[in-house]
């Protein structure tokens, strides 16, 4: 098969390929205050305001005692973005890959990649003790350069060249990703993100980057 229109395809998962910030999701399940907290954090976070490491830890700490109950009940409350299905086959039908790295977690997005038939995902862990989130993240933290570490390994495990690879986000974490792949493209994008992206898209359809790869819409 040719590998003129053969791609990784590589995306953020909160705010680009779901609609929503699964955190806040996940708070919105547990308080009110504590989900106005939380956004107010990933709003900062997501605008390059502060380190993003820093913004998960003290977010994932103001969800101490939470019950898994909790976890899952946000997960159903999350929606796929516009176009995710029709990206992933068309992807996958040129002989691609579409992988997702998330600086959320595996218990909210594990479901999304088994549904959309990802090749692979990566994200975040929480510390269960007693059957309640510890308010602590298991192991290294998945933030822009673990992003970055995930598409080059992906790209080296499928033998596909720099140029092949295409990387998609909105938030400030998403940038070292983003100035390594061969094609970034923003999505509803940060201003952040708009400053280093190849390109933009600005309404809520991941269809939409079918055109910019010269692939057919399934």
């Amino acid at each position: 098969m040719s590998k003129d229109h053969r791609y990784l395809v590589v995306l953020d998962v909160d705010s680009t390929l779901i609609n929503e910030e699964g955190l806040d999701e996940i708070a919105r399940a547990v308080d009110d205050r504590v989900a106005a907290r939380i956004a107010a954090v990933t709003e900062r976070a997501m605008r390059g305001e502060i380190d993003f490491a820093q913004s998960l830890t003290e977010r994932v700490a103001l969800l101490e005692g939470v019950s898994p109950e909790a976890i899952a009940q946000a997960a159903t409350s999350l929606t796929l973005t516009p176009g995710a299905h029709e990206l992933v086959t068309a992807v996958q039908n040129a002989g691609g890959r579409v992988c997702a790295v998330s600086g959320g977690f595996h218990e909210l997005v594990d479901g999304i990649g088994h549904a959309l038939g990802l090749d692979d995902w990566r994200a975040n862990r929480f510390v269960i003790e007693s059957d309640l989130l510890s308010g602590r993240i298991e192991g290294q933290i998945v933030d822009g350069e673990a992003k970055k570490e995930a598409l080059a390994q992906w790209a080296a495990q499928w033998d596909f060249a720099p140029e092949q690879t295409v990387a998609i986000g909105d938030g400030a974490n998403d940038i070292p990703m983003l100035q390594s792949a061969g094609i970034a493209v923003g999505f509803c994008a940060k201003p952040a993100v708009q400053a280093v992206a190849d390109h933009h898209i600005t309404e809520r359809d991941l269809a939409q980057v079918l055109d910019l790869l010269g692939l057919t819409r399934a």
